[in-house]
Parts: structure tokens; sequence; C-alpha cells
């Protein structure tokens, strides 16, 4: 009998859950957020207004916002064409007497977070698109003690977030994807909840 021993490339696109790509990630890692997303979002929670979107892209999140009837205001490190204004979200020291919702680019999906929550009031909340596997990790065990979400919900479906927002190139999504909700003051365990 002759054993079978592939490489780990192998193994993954066997099993086809590979989340690498052969393709070289988006310099600023600009990958849009399916609208679908949003108006999924929209049906499960209520936002206050008005909602700052800061990695607004080409405008996938906020004109589905628009759409379910919020004043959004929409910013980005790069003009893509779309949002009011274009600076590093990071390095912004804006009080916020709103919501944030958005995508923001994954590498820095944690200080994102942070950052918006620092950025609102007591009692408003974020949302934040986020892979699902944003859950592991030892040092980001730390960081949910000290910023719990108070709801996580989980994507039964698949929902693409396609490079540079190029929907018309449907492959197939190998990442799982989740909307997670934090309240600002929140403390206690995060509810999880199953959509689409």
């Amino acid at each position: 009998m002759k054993d079978w021993t592939g490489n780990s490339a192998t193994l993954t696109k066997t099993l086809g859950s590979s989340a690498h790509s052969k393709d070289d990630r988006e310099e600023h890692d600009y990958y849009a957020t399916d609208p679908i997303a949003v108006k999924l979002l929209c049906e499960m929670e209520k936002f206050s207004n008005p909602i700052w979107e800061p990695a607004c892209g080409e405008g996938h999140i906020s004109d589905e916002l628009k759409r379910a009837g919020y004043e959004v205001y929409s910013s980005d490190l790069i003009d893509r064409g779309y949002g009011e204004d274009y600076f590093d979200f990071l390095q912004s020291d804006l009080d916020w007497a709103g919501d944030i919702i958005t995508n923001p680019p994954y590498k820095y999906a944690q200080a994102f977070v942070e950052k918006a929550l620092k950025s609102i009031r007591d009692g408003n909340r974020v949302a934040m698109f986020l892979r699902l596997q944003f859950l592991e990790g030892k040092a980001r065990g730390r960081f949910f003690k000290s910023y719990p979400p108070k709801i996580v919900y989980v994507s039964r479906s698949r929902l693409g977030c396609p490079l540079n927002g190029d929907f018309s190139y449907n492959r197939a999504k190998a990442v799982a994807f989740s909307w997670f909700i934090w309240e600002k003051g929140y403390r206690g365990d995060p509810i999880i909840r199953w959509f689409n």
C-alpha cells in the first residue's frame, strides 16, 4: 500500500478551506462589503444617527445604510470617488455622537475597534464586519476581556468581500464573516446569533 502525502497547499485545496490567494493583497486592504450583508444587519439591529463609516471605499456600506434611512458620514484614507473626507481614521480625534459601522482593513481590525470605541460616547455602538477568526488568539483574548462585543452575528452563508470592490469576479468564498457589535460600556458575555 502506498502512503499519500501532500503539502499544505494540496490539503487546503482539497478541503476547500484555504483563505490564501495566489494574487497579491490590495495595498490598503480594500475588500468591499457585499451590500446584502449591510441589508441583513439593518434587519437585525437598529442604530443611532448619525452613523460614521470610516473606511467607506466606494460606498457599499454607506449607500445601504442610507437606503435604510440613516444619516451617514463617510470617510476613508483613500479617495475612491466616494465620501466627504479623506484621512487616517486611526489618527483622527473626532468625538462622535452616534454609532460607527465599517468593514475595516483586516490587518488593522483590532486597532479600528479600539479607536471606534474611544471615539463614541457611552451607550453608542460599533458594528464591524470581520472575519469569524477575529475571535481567535491569545492576545485578542486579552483584548476581548477589556472590550467584549455585545453580540456576534455569524453568517451561515459565505458573504463575499471582493478585492477592490470587483463584484463581477465571483470566486468561491473561503472566508467566514460575521458582524461584531460593541456597545460602549457593556461588560457582559457576548450573545452569539446566526443569520442568512
